[in-house]
């Protein structure tokens, strides 16, 4: 009789003790999510923001909250949530290419590890940065502000909201260590999770009020299903590049002689060049938003602020070209063609049909073939709530949980969390989650 994988989990005592520990840390994570800043009336901001919503004039909130499960609109001392450290963690990245210094302190031992502290350095500068827009927002709604000291206010929040940030950071760190997926990606996917209870009653709401018509809803939902179908099957495609190994006599021993292959996927970055790219535009959008909304803004701020819209062209033309740079970006990061191609040559091997000397260059071009179609699929989706929104009439909540980079970080980190149960279930000589203990991949 075939075992229960569900029950397999919970029978690992290292799995049940992972999984236990990842579902306290969202746990945390979401109860920070509700608890509002000092100094802010909860009533007046929970009023300001549903009005907003009745009048359909709450992009960028609604923008702010999508990875954070509302956080934003709380005004919570995680409103920022985990986007500043990752908006870092891209500049020194793009640093270490630019500078030498940077590039040859990454390289020495323990670079890294300082690569590292001057990423969470400069969060703490972004958070400080965002923190006092926030400030800027907040006076901006009418009686929501209490403590009457403005530099009392702001001094608070700028080091209450830093500081849940930097939580959040840490939390992320902890999941990572001891508990189930990457850590920085299943906050995200708790913000976006947490967010399907309210679009659900908005849509039923909408529905109801003759908003949204019902057969655009079954429209939409027979499309949401379809695009995680083809989430699934682009994230499941490998491209595989054969290797040989020559034999080696080192002593007595033989080494070598066996056949391989490099397994590249159709879509080598997964889901980082959304999540680089919506950060990357949430710094400038939040600054130029709550200066916009200033008692002072200027009209240039205010026309760049529609520019920046959440919901308009621009910002959408914006979102695809950076889904498509860091892409590229991020898999020349992670999979230098020169490091893999010196590695074959290395150890003693070679790719059939390609001489030793054009190995970087045959793999170049295969990557760039992959990377192409695989990052204008991850755009396409990206659009795909500001179609719904205009088209079917959807409100921005809703359309942003329907499709676009919803849909595919919530199915990319599934398929990673997946990925390391069945790597912890083998390794216990348990039944994986699929009936041959392995979740399948395509071959192209």
């Amino acid at each position: 009789m075939a075992s229960n994988p569900i029950v397999n989990m919970f029978k690992v005592k290292e799995l049940r003790k992972r999984m236990f520990f990842t579902l306290l840390i969202l746990a945390v994570f979401r109860l920070g999510s509700v608890i509002t800043v000092p100094g802010i009336d909860a009533k007046v901001l929970l009023d300001y923001f549903d009005n907003l919503a009745k009048e359909n004039n709450n992009a960028f909130a609604s923008y702010m909250d999508f990875f954070v499960g509302g956080a934003f609109s709380n005004f919570s001392i995680f409103m920022l949530g985990v986007m500043p450290y990752i908006s870092m963690q891209i500049i020194m990245q793009l640093a270490v290419i630019i500078f030498p210094a940077l590039k040859r302190i990454s390289q020495e031992d323990g670079g890294q590890r300082k690569i590292t502290q001057y990423s969470r350095i400069g969060t703490i500068v972004v958070c400080l940065i965002q923190a006092w827009g926030v400030t800027v927002y907040a006076n901006s709604i009418p009686n929501c502000v209490v403590i009457q000291n403005q530099v009392m206010f702001k001094m608070i929040t700028m080091v209450t909201v830093t500081t849940g940030s930097m939580i959040t950071v840490w939390l992320g760190d902890q999941i990572t260590a001891r508990g189930i997926g990457n850590g920085i990606s299943m906050m995200i996917f708790a913000g976006i999770v947490a967010r399907m209870p309210n679009a659900i009653v908005e849509l039923v709401r909408a529905v109801k009020a003759n908003e949204v018509r019902l057969v655009f809803v079954i429209l939409v939902f027979v499309m949401f299903i379809a695009i995680i179908a083809l989430v699934i099957f682009e994230e499941s495609g490998q491209r595989k590049i054969p290797v040989n190994y020559a034999k080696r006599v080192v002593g007595r021993k033989m080494y070598g002689g066996q056949s391989t292959y490099i397994p590249f996927k159709v879509n080598p970055s997964n889901v980082i060049p959304l999540i680089f790219a919506s950060s990357i535009l949430t710094l400038p959008l939040s600054i130029i938003s709550t200066l916009a909304n200033g008692s002072n803004a200027k009209p240039w701020v205010g026309a760049l602020s529609r520019f920046l819209n959440p919901t308009g062209v621009w910002y959408n033309i914006l979102l695809v070209l950076l889904i498509i740079f860091f892409a590229y970006f991020y898999t020349q990061v992670t999979l230098n063609p020169t490091e893999i191609a010196r590695n074959i040559r290395e150890n003693g091997g070679s790719i059939p049909g390609v001489r030793s000397d054009k190995t970087e260059e045959y793999l170049t071009k295969i990557l760039n073939r992959l990377i192409l179609p695989g990052s204008l699929f991850l755009a396409l989706i990206a659009v795909i709530p500001t179609v719904v929104q205009h088209a079917f009439g959807f409100p921005q909540s809703v359309a942003q949980l329907m499709g676009g980079t919803s849909l595919i970080i919530l199915v990319g980190v599934d398929l990673d969390t997946m990925s390391q149960v069945e790597a912890l279930l083998k390794m216990h000589h348990q039944d994986g989650l699929t009936k041959k203990g392995k979740i399948r991949s395509r071959s192209l």
